[in-house]
């Protein structure tokens, strides 16, 4: 079913109630899921309790810490997908009935119930968005406040620093990049999953430098783009790009833990941060960090984020799949490597 299939209506006795797609989970994988372990129903869509209303999902969001909650590997900051369950995600979608006087039908909404054509939310849970802020509201999806909070916030982004970003094409590296040259960094490196995603970086987003992490080892191609060592690590990866980042920081680095894309494509745990003699002799600071820990900076980042796309200082790319029924497939494929920038899903038009 593509973005433009409308949902069915089933006949009952006192109308008519809508139907829409939604995903569920129906088996925990070890390693990597496949497309098996996921189940895509039509189900008939309840109207809005008090309080609640009905949102028909426009865009939502596909994420690689996605398959952390599909794994259920203990310590999220987040709750896991239930086997059984409808699974969640970041969506942005249009109010079609409102039992709710805090929102009216036709707002944009912002809400955290993805996966599903429609969305039954609380209100008090959906942020209402300016329709016109942005060209399509899937913009919104973007990662750039992750990215923001992560160097402002977690790696105390001074102007002069050598950032090095990892997975720095995809949709948080490729906006914490950008905001490094924005905010002052001297230097900026990415690491990406092939020459041309390298050459993206250097060539559209602005990097200083650039290198694939097959080319080589990475301890070599990261002291060959950063001869005077890093001093801040936007760590979107963990693994051997970690270890490496840490064997070339500068005293007193920062790292800022986003993601683990090296750990979720494996089917066990890997070597982690290795010897941690360097953390202590270098005075090195790792910190973790979530968005929703600073979601005081929304406003800040959204004023600033429009600004930069207005006067042209920033690129922001996006990749649409049309159609909830292929999101799972394509979960795989961004993990996989399959896309640049931050990767939506439309679901209606």
């Amino acid at each position: 079913m593509d973005a433009s299939s409308k949902s069915t209506a089933f006949p009952d006795g006192s109308g008519t109630h809508r139907a829409g797609l939604e995903v569920r989970l129906v088996a925990r994988p070890k390693g990597l899921p496949a497309p098996g372990d996921f189940e895509i129903t039509e189900v008939v869509v309840p109207d809005p309790a008090p309080g609640q209303v009905l949102v028909r999902n426009l865009f939502m969001s596909l994420d690689p810490g996605m398959l952390m909650l599909i794994a259920g590997e203990p310590g999220l900051p987040m709750p896991r997908y239930e086997v059984g369950e409808v699974m969640y995600g970041d969506a942005v979608g249009e109010v079609v009935v409102s039992a709710d006087p805090s929102l009216r039908e036709g707002d944009l909404v912002m809400h955290r119930l993805g996966w599903r054509e429609y969305a039954v939310a609380q209100a008090g849970l959906s942020r209402r968005v300016d329709r016109d802020a942005y060209p399509t509201p899937s913009t919104y999806l973007g990662f750039g406040l992750v990215a923001y909070v992560g160097l402002m916030d977690a790696a105390e982004l001074r102007p002069g620093d050598t950032v090095f970003v990892s997975s720095a094409a995809g949709a948080t590296g490729s906006m914490a990049g950008q905001i490094a040259r924005l905010k002052g960094a001297a230097r900026v490196i990415g690491s990406a999953g092939s020459r041309d995603k390298a050459a993206y970086l250097t060539g559209k987003l602005g990097f200083d430098a650039a290198f694939d992490y097959h080319d080589g080892p990475i301890t070599d191609r990261l002291r060959e783009a950063a001869p005077e060592g890093i001093d801040v690590y936007f760590d979107n990866v963990g693994g051997e790009q970690l270890r490496a980042a840490i064997e070339l920081m500068n005293p007193h680095g920062r790292i800022a833990v986003c993601g683990a894309l090296n750990r979720l494509s494996m089917a066990g745990p890997d070597d982690g941060p290795g010897d941690l003699l360097s953390v202590l002799g270098k005075r090195l600071t790792i910190r973790g960090f979530t968005v929703g820990d600073h979601l005081e900076r929304a406003p800040e980042f959204g004023a600033q984020f429009r600004t930069w796309l207005r006067e042209g200082a920033i690129v922001y790319d996006e990749t649409l799949i049309d159609g909830l029924a292929n999101a799972p497939r394509s979960l795989l494929d961004l993990v996989n490597g399959a896309y640049t920038g931050k990767t939506v899903v439309r679901l209606g038009s």
